[in-house]
């Protein structure tokens, strides 16, 4: 299994070089591919793509100030801001959301649990790897975004947590 700090590292550190791809073999075939061009993005399983998260938060505001005009103007604020008092779980690579270690087991977490860091919550497979995601703080989860065996993208918020919750 690929220990997903290691290729968190491995991305930041290609992001903030010159180079524009890495792949790194290991003794037992196990092969990972990262890179920044986007044209060699569609065939990599595991994508940096950076402006991806960015891209992401600019697309929210402009949905709130439109609440506003239908709603008057007092509901959107009450609404957003248990929103960005929660932390979010994302992504941290392309690839199939299991909520649960096999089949017809019980999920890692269900909303309402009290999560704590280093906690498992997810399972993302990538290249026919299962990646184990851990939490990265803790509270209680108040949303879980993904569905069970569906694709997801880097970056895509996967769970919203409530730190004081």
């Amino acid at each position: 299994m690929i220990d997903l700090r290691y290729v968190k590292k491995l991305i930041e550190m290609l992001d903030g070089s010159t180079v524009d791809s890495i792949e790194i073999s290991s003794d037992k075939g196990m092969k990972l591919r990262i890179s920044k061009s986007p044209q060699q993005r569609a065939a990599v399983a595991m994508a940096p793509a950076i402006a991806a998260p960015m891209a992401a938060p600019a697309v929210l505001p402009p949905a709130a100030p439109a609440r506003p005009a239908e709603d008057g103007g007092m509901a959107a604020p009450k609404a957003e801001a248990p929103k960005s008092a929660a932390l979010e779980i994302k992504s941290p690579m392309v690839g199939t959301f299991y909520s649960a270690p096999e089949p017809g087991a019980k999920p890692y977490v269900s909303v309402g649990d009290r999560i704590r860091k280093g906690q498992i919550v997810c399972i993302i497979e990538a290249m026919k790897i299962m990646n184990e995601l851990e939490s990265e703080f803790d509270g209680v989860v108040r949303e879980i975004n993904v569905s069970d065996a569906s694709a997801v993208e880097y970056g895509q918020v996967l769970f919203r947590i409530d730190p004081t919750g």
